[in-house]
């Protein structure tokens, strides 16, 4: 059965929900529910883990038997497991809904198969509606539930002859105020930004999310990785979040203690020996590159040693987005492998 307009405008409105709730180990989802004739009898949304799914949420504004032969539309696969909360997928069976459209599939082991269950029980399912719309918005949690780590962001910025700073080490500013606002921006939206030891002691970097002068609401946790000590008095110190320190290189061991950490979204920031390192693990799922109309020349490159031999071992990304920033641009790239060079976790109980 095709999508309706209804349906269309419906979906749209469901993803402008999700973006309400918080972004966390959880996915943002919203749902509405629709009469047979397509108005709009309840909308709702996901807001924390432990509270109420999108579904249920939208559910809980209509009486009872308000739902019968209704359409529910839902940015994410109605789930299929009890954690906190009940399955979506019963609780719309329940309250009678006659036809549920999403718009992803819910790739966790423990929590998807909602779609089937739905049919099992007579209800008819649509899956795909306005899929690349619902991918953007959830995109790193899809990969943190595939993968059963943190999604991970590995941001540089260089100069068009690919340096991060110039021959004698100097690297501020490369690029100008609108790149470096940006970077705020998008600190705030991580759950934790790493940087090496090295960093911390050459920079004194205070890894906080500010507008201007002023911090921002949403900071994330501050994590230094590298056998060399902190000093006591350094920036990091004095962050709002309890920095995490580790005294090792281990990425996969750092990943996965951030993932029992709850940190989901990491945003590496820690100059190229660090971005080198995750790029080559196969750990960099989103690149940002902020590139700088300067020449500057010398040794001091963006990445180093990636374990890329051959033109043909090349890490091959697609370029999503170019930005420009006042004089500068920046490059947004997704990892195009799917995780093959990241050996596959199995996620620990999804999602929602």
């Amino acid at each position: 059965m095709a999508h309706s307009q209804a349906e269309r405008q419906a979906m749209t409105r469901a993803l402008e929900l999700a973006l309400r709730g918080p972004r966390s180990r959880n996915p943002q989802v919203g749902a509405l529910i629709l009469s047979p004739e397509g108005e709009i009898l309840a909308e709702g949304w996901h807001r924390g883990a432990g509270t109420a799914h999108a579904e249920v949420d939208a559910l809980s504004r209509l009486p009872e038997g308000g739902a019968r032969g209704a359409t529910a539309i839902v940015t994410l696969e109605p789930c299929n497991h009890t954690g906190r909360t009940g399955p979506c997928a019963e609780a719309l069976i329940r309250a009678g809904v006659a036809r549920v459209v999403y718009a992803l599939d819910d790739p966790g082991e423990e929590s998807g198969g909602g779609g089937e269950r739905l049919r099992a029980a007579g209800v008819e399912v649509e899956s795909g509606l306005l899929e690349d719309e619902a991918r953007a918005l959830i995109g790193p949690w899809l990969t943190a539930t595939r993968l059963g780590r943190p999604h991970v962001t590995v941001k540089w910025a260089q100069s068009l002859d690919g340096r991060a700073a110039a021959a004698d080490g100097t690297s501020q500013w490369i690029t100008g105020p609108a790149a470096r606002a940006d970077v705020h921006v998008r600190r705030a939206q991580a759950d934790a930004i790493v940087v090496g030891t090295g960093t911390v002691l050459a920079d004194d970097p205070a890894l906080t999310a500010r507008n201007g002068d002023a911090l921002r609401p949403e900071q994330p946790v501050p994590v230094v990785i590298g056998a060399r000590e902190t000093p006591a008095d350094a920036a990091v110190r004095r962050h709002p979040a309890e920095p995490l320190f580790y005294d090792t290189h281990d990425l996969a061991f750092v990943l996965a203690d951030l993932w029992d950490h709850g940190l989901h979204r990491v945003f590496v920031e820690g100059g190229p020996t660090l971005a080198s390192a995750f790029v080559a693990a196969g750990y960099a799922d989103r690149v940002l590159a902020y590139v700088a109309p300067v020449i500057l020349g010398g040794p001091r490159l963006a990445l180093t040693e990636i374990g890329v031999p051959s033109i043909g071992d090349a890490i091959r990304l697609a370029v999503t987005e170019r930005i420009t920033l006042g004089e500068d641009t920046l490059f947004v790239a997704e990892r195009r492998d799917e995780g093959t060079r990241d050996a596959e976790k199995t996620p620990e109980e999804g999602a929602r």
